[in-house]
C-alpha cells in the first residue's frame, strides 16, 4: 500500500499539485507538476533500495498515484513536509539509475520536475548520483503566473452561425458575451483572459486550439447559441469532448507525432513505439476530459441560476474545438437563438452580463477546489 507520513504544516511558495508516471521497457518517468520553479536534490540509497527527492520550499497538494500504476521499479511512495523542503521517497524493488531535469511552462503545462528511473545495464553503467542540483537552500522566489483562460466566441466572418427569427446572428451575440466574460476575467486578480477573435472575422477551429496552446491556456471556453427546427426548445447546455472524439484526436496526434512532442508532461512521443505513444497520449486526453467534465459541471450549476437548462448534465460530443489533448475545454450553448423568447434575451445586454457572470463564477468554483494548483487566483 502507499504510505503517507503526516505532514508538518509550513508556508511554502510552491506546491506539488500532481504526480504522474509513465512506463516503457527499462524506464519509468515521474513528472512532478509544480506551481513554480524549484531547486531539488536527488539521493540514491541502499539496504533497502530507495530514491529520495528533496524539493525546496514546496508543500504537497497532490494525490498519490494508485499502487497499480506505479510500474515495475517502485514498491511504495511516501512523503514528508520538512520545515524548508518537501521530501518524496520512492521505495524501490531494484536498484535504478535516475536522471532529472526541470521544465519551464510550455504547451499548456506549468513548471515540472521530470525524473527518469533507468534499470538493467543502464543502471549498472551509470554512477550513483548524489546531488543533481544544489541543496534546497536560499531558493529564488517562484514567478507567479496568472491563471490563463482562452475565451472563444464561436463562428465569425463568413460563418454567421445560427440565425434567429428576428435575424439575430449567433456570431454577433456570442462575441458580445465573450467580450463581457473576457473583461470580467481580466478584472479578477490572478486571472487573465484572451479572446480567439475580437471582431467579425473567420477563424478555423484548429487555429482556435492553436491560440489556446500559444497562450499556455489553463482553461478553454467556447461560447455559442444553439438552434433547432423546434422553436419551443429552450435552455442552455454545456458540452465536453466525447471519448469518441478523444479517440479520433489520439489518432491524429499519432499520425503527426513528429510535431506532437511535449504534449504529455515532458514526454517526447516522436521517438516512441506506436503502442507506447498511444498509451501516453490516451492518458493525457482522458485526464483532460475528466477535468473538462468537472469544469463544465461547475459552469452548468451557475447557468441553472439564471434560467432553464436544456440538459441537467454536461453532455459530450466530438466538437473539434474541444480537442486540445491537455487543456480542459468546454463549449457553452448559452440559449436557443431559434426560440423567440431566448433570442430576445440573447439580444439583451443585461442577459449577456448574467451569462458572463455565471461562466466566471463557474470558473472560480472550479478553481476553489484546486487551491494548490491555482494558488495565485484570489
Amino acid at each position: 500500500m502507499l504510505l503517507v507520513l503526516a505532514p508538518a504544516a509550513f508556508a511554502a511558495d510552491v506546491s506539488l499539485k500532481n504526480l504522474r508516471l509513465w512506463h516503457e521497457p527499462g524506464r519509468t518517468r515521474v513528472v512532478f507538476d509544480l506551481t513554480g520553479p524549484v531547486e531539488y536534490k536527488l539521493g540514491v540509497h541502499g539496504n533497502p533500495d530507495r530514491l529520495s527527492v528533496d524539493i525546496g520550499n514546496t508543500n504537497f497538494r497532490a494525490t498519490l498515484p494508485s499502487i497499480r500504476t506505479v510500474g515495475p521499479f517502485i514498491r511504495n511512495i511516501r512523503f514528508h513536509e520538512h520545515e524548508s523542503f518537501l521530501r518524496v521517497v520512492f521505495d524501490l524493488k531494484q536498484r535504478i539509475a535516475p536522471s532529472a531535469q526541470t521544465l519551464a511552462p510550455a504547451q499548456g503545462y506549468g513548471h515540472r520536475l521530470v525524473i527518469d528511473m533507468l534499470s538493467g545495464n543502464t543502471a549498472q553503467q551509470q554512477p550513483t548520483p548524489n546531488v543533481t542540483q544544489p541543496a534546497p537552500t536560499q531558493l529564488p522566489k517562484p514567478v507567479k503566473r496568472d491563471f490563463m483562460v482562452v475565451v472563444d466566441p464561436g463562428h465569425g466572418g463568413k460563418d454567421p452561425g445560427a440565425v434567429g427569427k428576428r435575424r439575430t446572428r449567433e456570431k454577433d451575440v456570442v462575441l458580445a458575451i465573450a467580450k463581457k466574460l473576457n473583461d470580467r476575467i481580466n478584472a479578477t486578480p490572478g486571472m487573465r483572459a484572451v479572446l480567439t477573435r475580437k471582431g467579425d472575422y473567420y477563424i478555423s477551429l484548429r487555429k482556435r486550439i492553436g491560440i489556446a496552446r500559444k497562450h499556455n491556456a489553463d482553461l478553454f471556453v467556447s461560447v455559442h447559441a444553439d438552434a433547432v427546427a423546434k422553436r419551443s426548445a429552450r435552455g442552455s447546455s454545456v458540452y465536453a469532448l466525447s471519448q469518441r472524439g478523444a479517440t479520433s484526436e489520439t489518432a491524429r496526434l499519432l499520425a503527426d507525432k513528429e510535431n506532437a512532442s511535449d504534449l504529455v508532461g515532458g514526454v517526447n512521443i516522436s521517438n516512441k513505439d506506436p503502442d507506447v505513444a498511444r498509451v501516453l497520449v490516451d492518458l493525457s486526453v482522458t485526464k483532460t476530459i475528466s477535468e473538462s467534465l468537472i469544469f463544465g459541471k461547475d459552469v452548468l450549476k451557475q447557468l441553472k441560476r439564471i434560467g432553464p437548462v436544456h440538459s441537467q448534465r454536461v453532455e459530450q460530443a466530438a466538437f473539434v474545438v474541444l480537442k486540445s489533448p491537455d487543456i480542459p475545454s468546454i463549449l457553452v450553448e448559452t440559449a436557443y437563438i431559434s426560440n423567440p423568447q431566448e433570442e430576445k434575451l440573447l439580444r439583451s445586454s443585461g442577459h449577456q452580463n448574467k451569462i458572463a457572470d455565471s461562466i466566471l463564477v463557474g470558473i472560480r468554483s472550479y478553481l476553489k477546489r484546486r487551491p494548490a494548483q491555482h494558488a495565485y487566483v484570489q
